[in-house]
Formats: C-alpha cells, structure tokens, sequence
C-alpha cells in the first residue's frame, strides 16, 4: 500500500466517526506527529548527556529540594 491509498483509507475511516472523543485523539495523534518534531535529535551532544546525567541522579535519588536551590540562586533571579 502507497501513501496516497493510505491517506484515502484515513479520509474515509475518519469520515464516518461521529463520536468527538475519538475524532479528539485522532487529532491529537495526527497533529503531534506533524507539529512537533522530536527535538532530541537537534540537540548537541553535550547537552544530552547532560540531560541523561540529570536523570541518572535523579533515579537514584540524588537531587536537592527545589527551595535550597532556589536560596542558592536568589541572587540571579531577582536582577
């Protein structure tokens, strides 16, 4: 099956749905895959392995609570 039949078959499915929740999702599904690229593959290395130490720690529970790092850098956040 090409592209074009694959597309008419969907028309078609989605032509006879009434039901709003599932015309909802299938534009929720529809409209993720067309919208919103993967970002992950554009960033640089170095920053996703930065974000992969981040979870590393996370999942082991080595993290601060939110309010310490907040105190830490106050001074950046009120300029």
């Amino acid at each position: 099956m090409n592209v074009v039949n694959i597309k008419s078959d969907l028309h078609t499915l989605i032509d006879k749905i009434n039901d709003i929740s599932v015309l909802n999702a299938v534009k929720v599904l529809l409209s993720k895959q067309v919208f919103e690229p993967d970002l992950w593959d554009d960033l640089p290395e170095s920053v996703k392995e930065s974000i992969e130490k981040g979870i590393e720690q996370a999942e082991k529970g080595d993290t601060k609570p939110h309010d310490e790092v907040m105190k830490k850098y106050s001074k950046w956040l009120s300029k």
